[in-house]
């Protein structure tokens, strides 16, 4: 079976949950199926929407298609026709029997109207971007400063522009009704877009119940186009390993340094334990970030 698989980062570039997860599969399934991926890079000083070719620094079999995409130059696009473009020609010439999308934050979420119908197409939700302009239901601006990354309980338009976006207001009293508005028919056209895919998406793999639950009830996808199928992990690497006696207790996090992670409330969280443990935090250093956890 020929697959392609569609992720808005790949390592050695990007090394975050899903990218990482994406390469683990991607190598698993080229024991017996030709792969290929599309995802993207960020070369500000390279034209944009070139693409070229390279292979997996794992297993050269699978071939990579990397299209770049400066964030800083399209931040809050989510439909790129030159995307969408490459993404074709890649369906040309891979002619894959199967599209098994990861993520198209960064990428563009038109390339799915590039795939022919008879090509099922898999999604796998691995946060909430589809259903949340920020993909985490976390307010970034919320209306009570106190409420540091406080937790969103659903999308709304209105709520997204001022709890969300509010820091691209300009910040003045006279100036918020028409910035608002701006943000808010942005908003109400992305959600739109994105509520469209249903239709265009075979299947949703829901990775965890909880994500399952809500996409199925705060988005809508029908029962019949989504699954729940926990991620799966090589063990070999974990083989011989066995637990030292009276060592400490060790509780690990792999991870970004960001508030979205909740890295904070681990940390809170470990400070009330009692007993012989301790915490090892991994992740690249994120400037400020990882110096206000270390203090």
């Amino acid at each position: 079976m020929k697959i392609l698989k569609v992720i808005h980062g790949y390592p050695l570039r990007y090394n975050a949950g899903s990218e990482v997860y994406s390469q683990t599969l991607c190598n698993a399934l080229a024991n017996k199926h030709e792969i290929q991926v599309f995802t993207r890079e960020e070369n500000a000083f390279a034209p944009d929407y070139t693409m070229h070719q390279e292979t997996d620094s794992i297993n050269q079999q699978i071939r990579l298609n990397v299209v770049n995409i400066p964030l800083e130059k399209h931040r809050y696009q989510y439909r790129i026709a030159e995307v969408d473009e490459q993404f074709a020609m890649v369906l040309i010439d891979f002619k894959p029997d199967i599209v098994h999308i990861g993520h198209l934050n960064h990428l563009s979420t038109s390339l799915v109207d590039s795939i022919l119908p008879k090509i099922p197409v898999v999604y796998t939700l691995h946060d909430y971007w589809l259903m949340c302009p920020r993909g985490q239901f976390i307010q970034r601006t919320p209306k009570n400063p106190n409420d540091v990354w406080k937790l969103c309980t659903g999308q709304n338009d209105l709520k997204c522009a001022t709890c969300c976006y509010g820091g691209y207001f300009s910040g003045a009293v006279e100036d918020f009704s028409f910035d608002s508005n701006y943000w808010v028919n942005w908003i109400h056209k992305r959600m739109n877009y994105m509520k469209s895919l249903i239709s265009k998406v075979d299947y949703f793999i829901a990775p965890a119940q909880y994500l399952l639950t809500k996409f199925k009830d705060d988005f809508a996808i029908p029962d019949k186009k989504l699954i729940y199928l926990d991620y799966g992990f090589d063990l070999e690497r974990l083989r011989n390993r066995t637990r030292v006696p009276n060592e400490p207790f060790t509780f690990g996090y792999i991870g970004t340094h960001t508030p979205a992670k909740g890295i904070q409330l681990l940390i809170e969280a470990f400070g009330k334990l009692k007993g012989n443990s301790r915490l090892r935090i991994w992740g690249r250093s994120r400037g400020e970030n990882t110096n206000a956890l270390k203090t």
